[in-house]
């Protein structure tokens, strides 16, 4: 199925990847009346993992550009959720981002903005969003960055 979010998502050249399963005990989404709560999704894209350290050999560009790939991959999980038809989407609540970072990093908000972003671009107002930016020690598999979302369908 395709309409007008999967149409901007072309537009701008974006593929969504198939909704990966999980890897471990629990689920990748879960519905609850209109909203859909996605579980954390990290930086992998179609080249694989994308690993790195904010502040400790990764600059702010390449974190933003990793926490984008999450924003494609938490539509990916969302598509799943609506049966494949994401124009039953009404609107982004909120993001929650996990920066891989140094001690001394202080831009994490600057990181999540790839997330944050991209959502206003392809989603327009709907994309607008609250939002957590938290530096953590580590991350799975040594991933740069792992967002979780909550959307409201309909």
């Amino acid at each position: 199925m395709s309409g007008r979010i999967e149409a901007k998502l072309v537009e701008l050249g974006v593929t969504l990847p198939s909704a990966p399963a999980p890897a471990a005990n629990y689920v990748p989404y879960v519905r609850a009346g209109d909203m859909v709560y996605v579980s954390g999704q990290i930086s992998t894209g179609p080249d694989g993992l994308i690993k790195g350290r904010l502040g400790d050999g990764m600059n702010i560009e390449d974190g933003a550009a990793a926490a984008r790939v999450c924003a494609i991959n938490l539509l990916a999980q969302l598509k799943a959720a609506c049966e494949g038809d994401l124009d039953r989407l009404v609107r982004v609540v909120k993001l929650g981002g996990f920066v891989n970072s140094h001690p001394d990093f202080t831009d994490h908000p600057k990181v999540i903005n790839g997330a944050s972003d991209f959502m206003v671009e392809v989603l327009g107002d709907a994309g607008k969003h609250a939002r957590a930016a938290v530096g953590v020690a580590a991350l799975p598999l040594g991933v740069a960055v792992e967002i979780e979302a909550v959307f409201q369908i309909r």
